[in-house]
Order: structure tokens, then C-alpha cells, then sequence
């Protein structure tokens, strides 16, 4: 078969997809890639990759219009028996213009947004948008529970639609266990550098936690988005280095390397649908700290493979943080490997992956 994806950018399935994206072409399927993006490292790996012009503002009515056109037209020229969509977007207006076109739409709802979490009129519309494309589709794939809940709850789409996945899965033989390092505490936030990632709360509870723990180190990892409605500005991190409560580390293809360096990771969230950087956190048998939010919480067994803080709560983040470097390092290595086991046992890559391979079959019937 011919197998469309489309996302938001083209890292996001070099990041989050590649299992899938392997298992497909494993089983002799052509798969190419509609995303917005430098596709070079995509087609590296043997997939085609069509670049998609997107607004990544907003919902803006204007901006939707001719973004549902500029799709249709790609999959009007490409005739793909399937589309696997992500991303708020690309789900929304990938499906109303693949049942233009008659091509079967599989989407995947990992995380809410800005959408959601603002509340009136932008959430109001998102709703709208997802209850009149959505009710039509066979399968619509969720990240944790309390998402497809909410869906189901507020009528956007019917019980029997939705399917729920372990995230993205994990590849638990590339994401292996590594010893927690010695010297100084590093806590290690991997994300975007967004206010809804929690990126405020950091910082704030580095100021904390250093006051009284000088030695403790606050790294964060991630692009900074310019084009995000709640993106940090450049000037408000270059202020916190030069406060000296945190390092940015800039970006990395490879997560692996900082992740062993750390001692615990951190990602103070407002909501998620299943958190790709706790998931290999957890994989390599490291201690979380995150937020008692849907998508966050759903990944934690709270005090057993890591520990939960109030969202927006810088206070509530450097407590937890407090409370993990009282802990011993046998304490710390018995969290990090009962997170490992939780890995192994609930998000393993397959069973994402044979998800995936059902929904299509159904899809195509």
C-alpha cells in the first residue's frame, strides 16, 4: 500500500514515529511524509518527504481554510490508500479534507494543546472542529485515558471509535538501562521551551532549590519556538543563565547521552497526552518528576517510579524536588529500575505498533 503520514514537523517522526514507520516498510508499504520542516534526515532513513506550508498559530478560520485546501490537493496528487495524522492540525484539518477526497484517516489525539487548555472561544471551536470531522472515522487513536474520556464525554466522538495506546511506545532495546551517574544532582527537562510545558515553573524552582542546594544543577533541553503563542522568549532564558539557576543545553538528535548523565527528569507540564521524554526517562531507568495532570500522571506510578507535583507550582515542583535529593542512591536506583519494569510491561513499541498495523486493515476494508 501507499501510506500517507502527516504532522506538524518532520522531526516529530524522526522523534516519536519511527517504530511504526520501520514496521510499515518492513511490510513491503511505501510511506511518505506531508509535514512542514527539513525533510533530509527523513529521506535518509528511505521515506519520501512532501513539505507541507502551515500556520503554526492559532486556529485562526482563515489560516484553517486554506490549510484543509493546500492538504486536499496533496492527497488528491498522491492517492494514498491511507492517512495516519498527529497533531492537533493536521488532525483536524487532514480529516476534513481526506473524506473530501474519499481516502481513509486515521488519527492519533496526543495531547490537547493551547486549544483546550485556554478555555473559551478557541476551546469552543477546537470542540466544534473535532465532533463534525471526527464522528465519521473508524478508529481514533488516544494517549491516555482521561483524554478519550473527555472526547467521549463531551460527544465528539462515539465509545466504539476510540482506541487507546501506550504513547508512542518505546524501543526498549534503544532506550536501555543506564546507571545513575555519580557526583553533583542534575534534573534534566527535555520539551519545547513553551509556558504550557512548564517552563516557568523550572526556573522557579531552580531558584529554590539552589538557594539551599548550590550544587544541584537545572539542565533543559529543547528548541526554543519562536512561532508558539506560548513560547518563553530568548531574552527571559538568557536572563535565567545569566541568573545562574539553570543551562540551556540547546537541542539534540540523540536524547540518550543527557539522559544518562541526569539524575532525575523533570517535566512540569499543564497536560499531555503521553510524554515521550518520561517514557524513555523511564526506559533507561531514570526518576521522574512531573505534574498531577492527565498524560502526565497516567505514565507515573506515584512514589514508585516517580513523584508528583501541583501544576503551575513552582513552590510545589522545588518540594519534590527537595524531597528526591533526601533520598539515598539506593532509593533512587530501586525508583529508576521499577520505572524500567513499568516501561517494559506497559509501553513496549509493539504493541503500538500491531495497534497501528489492525487499525489500517480496518481502514481499508
Amino acid at each position: 500500500m501507499r501510506i500517507l503520514l502527516t504532522v506538524n514537523l518532520a522531526w516529530n517522526i524522526l522523534n516519536f514515529r519511527m517504530g511504526i514507520v520501520r514496521a510499515l516498510m518492513r511490510a513491503g508499504h511505501e510511506v511518505s511524509v506531508l509535514a512542514p520542516g527539513d525533510g533530509a534526515a527523513l529521506e535518509a532513513e528511505g521515506l519520501r518527504h512532501i513539505p507541507l506550508e502551515m500556520d503554526a498559530k492559532g486556529l485562526n478560520p482563515l489560516s484553517g481554510i486554506a490549510m484543509n485546501a493546500r492538504m486536499a490537493r496533496h492527497f488528491r496528487a498522491e492517492r494514498p490508500d491511507v492517512i495516519l495524522s498527529w497533531t492537533i492540525k493536521n488532525n483536524i484539518f487532514g480529516a476534513m479534507a481526506a473524506r473530501r477526497v474519499g481516502i481513509p484517516f486515521i488519527p492519533n489525539v496526543s495531547g490537547l494543546g493551547t486549544a483546550f487548555l485556554s478555555g473559551g472561544a478557541l476551546q469552543f471551536v477546537a470542540q466544534t472542529l473535532y465532533r463534525r470531522v471526527f464522528r465519521p472515522l473508524d478508529t481514533v487513536f488516544f494517549q491516555n485515558a482521561e483524554d478519550r474520556d473527555l472526547f467521549t464525554a463531551r460527544n465528539l466522538i462515539q465509545p466504539s471509535q476510540a482506541q487507546l495506546l501506550p504513547g508512542s511506545g518505546i524501543d526498549l532495546t534503544r532506550f536501555s538501562t543506564a546507571p545513575i551517574p555519580g557526583g553533583s544532582p542534575v534534573f534534566l527537562m527535555i520539551a519545547r521551551l513553551l509556558r504550557d510545558k512548564g517552563v516557568e515553573e523550572f526556573a522557579q524552582a531552580a531558584r529554590i532549590v539552589r538557594a539551599s542546594h548550590p550544587e544541584a544543577t537545572f539542565c533543559l533541553l529543547g528548541a526554543l519556538d519562536a512561532d508558539n503563542r506560548s513560547a518563553i522568549p530568548e531574552a527571559l532564558l538568557r536572563e535565567w543563565e545569566a541568573e545562574g539557576i539553570l543551562r540551556h543545553l540547546g537541542t539534540a538528535t540523540d536524547v540518550r547521552p543527557h539522559i544518562a548523565a541526569a539524575h532525575c527528569v523533570v517535566l512540569p507540564s499543564y497536560r499531555e497526552g503521553a510524554p515521550r521524554t518520561l517514557i524513555e526517562a523511564g526506559a533507561m531507568a531514570r526518576p521522574v518528576i512531573t505534574t498531577d495532570v492527565p498524560g502526565c500522571r497516567a505514565v507515573v506510578e506515584k512514589g514508585k517510579t516517580g513523584l508528583l507535583c501541583e501544576v503551575r507550582s513552582g513552590g510545589s515542583l522545588a518540594q519534590a524536588c527537595m524531597q528526591f535529593l533526601g533520598m539515598s542512591l539506593e532509593a533512587r536506583t530501586a525508583m529508576g529500575q521499577a520505572g524500567r519494569a513499568r516501561m517494559e510491561s506497559t509501553y513496549d513499541e509493539k504493541l503500538v505498533v500491531d495497534a497501528y498495523l489492525a487499525a489500517i486493515e480496518r481502514a481499508i476494508a
